[in-house]
């Protein structure tokens, strides 16, 4: 049986999300429909046990007009994962839950940690964290728009 897409919003093949778990807004998001899972650029990952579980802290540059300003985060971690790069190399990342807002949409997704440093955007939006709520127009950005004061974010 074939599944129908109930998905009728539209974006574009970069737009703008807010990451409020992490205290990110505004942050430039690369849509790809050929990356299955998502990845944020960070550095200086740090990994610990607390309790039970495993986080990780982590550095990231949440103005991309301005990288030389950088806020430490702390997640907990789902889990570590081997990913296929797009250059086809394999790298073992650690994969976090968080919840992602874009136009009017509010959804939790896995996001993998990793270097982006030599990619235009900081993050990059798979097709598991968008499948069944977007359709991608390649062709057009920022469908969803872009806030007045762009990149801010709480520290």
């Amino acid at each position: 049986m074939e599944k129908i897409i109930t998905a009728e919003i539209i974006v574009g093949a970069i737009e703008e999300c807010d990451l409020p778990e992490l205290h990110i807004s505004s942050l430039n998001v690369r849509v790809d429909t050929g990356a299955k899972t998502s990845s944020l650029h960070v550095d200086n990952i740090e990994s610990e046990d607390r309790g039970d579980d495993l986080w990780v802290s982590f550095d990231i540059h949440p103005d991309i007009h301005d990288v030389k300003r950088v806020v430490r985060r702390s997640a907990k971690v789902k889990e570590e994962r081997s990913i296929k790069s797009s250059n086809a190399s394999k790298e073992n990342r650690f994969v976090i839950e968080t919840t992602i807002c874009m136009g009017t949409q509010s959804w939790s997704i896995e996001v993998t940690l990793t270097d982006r440093s030599s990619m235009s955007y900081l993050m990059l939006l798979g097709r598991e964290a968008m499948q069944d709520r977007f359709l991608v127009n390649p062709s057009k950005e920022y469908l969803l728009g872009i806030k007045e004061v762009s990149a801010s974010s709480n520290d």
